[in-house]
């Protein structure tokens, strides 16, 4: 349950610095779809403002990443961070971008081999070569 109250579309539409964000999350997405943390957030229109701008920054932009990439990444730092709202977003994003079932699978296993290395390199406080430091 949530701690916040989801807005609504006719809470949202009332207020114009709410109004005016949702209405770029549904153009830059290209479609009418707003989800609950964008509503959630909607509670601090000067934090919803910055996060859409911080969002749309790095997710949405041109970049050295395509798409697809940048929602492998969002999925796996989510898994790492237990973030299951964020995990279920980036994989219908990621889905909506291609990623295909056998794409999704080898995902999984690098995340879990990821946490598996990490856990015992952590454990036995392994020194890092010389040849890995930049």
């Amino acid at each position: 349950m949530a701690t916040v109250r989801v807005w609504n579309d006719a809470e949202a539409d009332a207020d114009p610095r709410v109004k005016a964000v949702f209405d770029d999350i549904r153009a830059v997405r290209r479609s009418d779809f707003i989800n609950n943390f964008w509503r959630a957030l909607a509670n601090q229109p000067a934090l919803l403002e910055r996060t859409w701008a911080d969002l749309k920054q790095v997710m949405a932009a041109d970049g050295a990443l395509d798409p697809l990439t940048k929602e492998l990444i969002y999925i796996a730092v989510s898994t790492a961070n237990g973030c299951s709202y964020c995990i279920h977003s980036h994989t219908a994003a990621a889905r909506a971008k291609g990623m295909t079932e056998a794409q999704y699978g080898e995902l999984l296993a690098v995340i879990g081999m990821a946490n598996t290395t990490n856990a015992l390199v952590t454990g036995m406080q392994v020194p890092v070569d010389r040849e890995f430091e930049i």
